[in-house]
């Protein structure tokens, strides 16, 4: 092709993408989401038992399916310290069989009903958890009482549940997250339950079968339980399950654990990790329970100050000076009792700069309130989430036991929505400054002891070595 015939085919060939371009539609902006709208919970059905079993029942959602959840007041903060996972091994044995039926009978029971069943062990409560096609709910509730009230307790399967444990606490103890809210929780709860985070590897290989049992004994029990089940059933039905199945459990007696005497103190502890190319940082300090008056409040703070990926943290942390991938904060509840705490893995050489940067995002929250648009997106991500959290029958459950659990009104979720949006930007910044006070923070760093020392000296004493 001569150079005028190539002249005029790059001409014509401009020509065209000019005129496809202009054919193109301009990119539209995306219309702004709606108002999230109240939630409203369908009117559950309650009643205790004789012996004390709280039960409630909810007809949620349209799927043709029931979850059954059983909170029981027998988690790891019952356990001495001498017992730390001693709770797990009891629920581990229980899920191994029942007087009438092996483990793997039990889980054959279940997929038969098109479900599952499982046993956990958690911080307060441990629960028995199950699901089902609607039509076999009845036959649901009476498996999940199988497992929580005649557990058999093989001892041919004690050796290899305290190895698996043993293997679950050596992976989790070379964790950097795990070791720093290890020490994190250490500083602030010391000898209460819920500062023993893990137990020596000689407690577990100790653990007897007997052991097991007495704890069983000690903690199952009816009024320490609450019950709940969610979705399409005969509520006629399953409530006469629940009776037949339950009231002959013992009663047993409610007690909780001494509360705790959280400290909060500005210090540094230092957990050395050589060689670490990160740092793992926890900066926090004690404050207001799920039960408090302010801790919505308190939540939708959070939420602008590290709690989600458009947060202030992330924002400056990740985004303006990539230290870290995702910091997050988060308040985490306990019985009568919480913890605010800002999160971050760092890269060691910045690992100062960083903790720089948290303080001065705590300090600017404080010294000024959120704009009314960057409030408006925290909000609106807290509501999503909520969304999510009721929008399957298990979501449901575990609102119901953090409601009972933490002694919440009856209407909390029906007026959740409406009591974010009243959150206003002059009570986020009182918020911060009533209940974030980073002169009173705890500062944990595991990393390169050698490489991060001098880096924290300047933000506190230093506290006793970790680990």
């Amino acid at each position: 092709m001569n150079k005028t015939l190539q002249s005029l085919a790059l001409a014509a060939s401009l020509a065209a993408a000019g005129a496809a371009a202009a054919q193109t539609p301009a990119k539209e902006t995306p219309p702004s989401p709606a108002a999230p709208r109240d939630f409203t919970l369908p009117a559950p059905k309650h009643f205790v038992l004789e012996n004390g079993l709280s039960v409630t029942l909810v007809n949620y959602g349209d799927m043709p399916k029931v979850d059954i959840g059983l909170f029981v007041a027998a988690g790891n903060s019952y356990e001495k310290a001498s017992e730390v996972w001693l709770g797990d091994l009891t629920g581990q044995l229980m899920r191994e069989g029942t007087t009438t039926r092996t483990g793997a009978q039990i889980s054959k029971a279940a997929a038969q009903m098109g479900g599952q069943v499982d046993i956990g062990v958690g911080t307060d409560t441990a629960s028995v958890s199950g699901s089902s096609l609607s039509e076999f709910a009845p036959d649901l509730v009476k498996l999940v009482a199988d497992l929580a009230l005649n557990p058999k307790f093989p001892a041919s399967e004690v050796e290899r549940l305290k190895a698996d444990n043993v293997r679950r606490l050596s992976i989790a103890r070379s964790n950097p997250q795990q070791m720093a809210t290890e020490k994190f929780r250490e500083v602030i709860y010391g000898d209460h339950p819920y500062g023993r985070i893990f137990p020596t590897e000689a407690q577990v290989k100790g653990y007897t079968l007997d052991q097991a049992r007495a704890f069983y004994d000690a903690h199952w029990a009816a009024s320490r339980a609450r019950l709940y089940v969610a979705g399409r059933f005969d509520t006629a039905a399953v409530e006469s399950a629940v009776r037949a199945a339950f009231s002959g459990w013992k009663k047993g007696a409610m007690s909780h654990p001494a509360p705790p005497r959280p400290r909060s103190e500005r210090a540094v502890y230092i957990v050395d990790k050589p060689g670490a190319v990160q740092t793992t940082l926890i900066v926090g300090l004690p404050t207001i329970d799920a039960s408090h008056k302010d801790a919505i409040p308190l939540a939708v703070t959070n939420s602008v100050l590290g709690g989600y990926f458009s947060s202030r943290m992330t924002a400056n942390l990740r985004e303006s000076k990539g230290y870290t991938y995702s910091p997050f904060s988060q308040v985490s509840n306990r019985y009568r009792d919480a913890v605010w705490a800002q999160n971050a893995d760092v890269t060691t050489a910045v690992t100062g700069a960083s903790l720089k940067e948290i303080f001065y995002e705590i300090d600017r929250l404080q010294a000024g309130a959120p704009s009314e648009a960057e409030l408006e997106s925290a909000k609106n991500y807290m509501l999503g989430t909520f969304v999510l959290r009721n929008s399957d029958r298990a979501g449901i459950i575990g609102q119901l036991e953090f409601i009972n659990f933490h002694g919440l009104p009856a209407d909390y979720l029906n007026k959740y929505v409406a009591n974010v949006r009243a959150v206003t930007p002059a009570m986020v910044q009182q918020m911060a400054q009533k209940y974030i006070d980073d002169t009173k923070t705890a500062i944990i760093a595991v990393g390169d002891r050698k490489a991060i020392e001098e880096q924290v000296k300047p933000y506190g004493p230093m506290g006793p070595a970790g680990r």
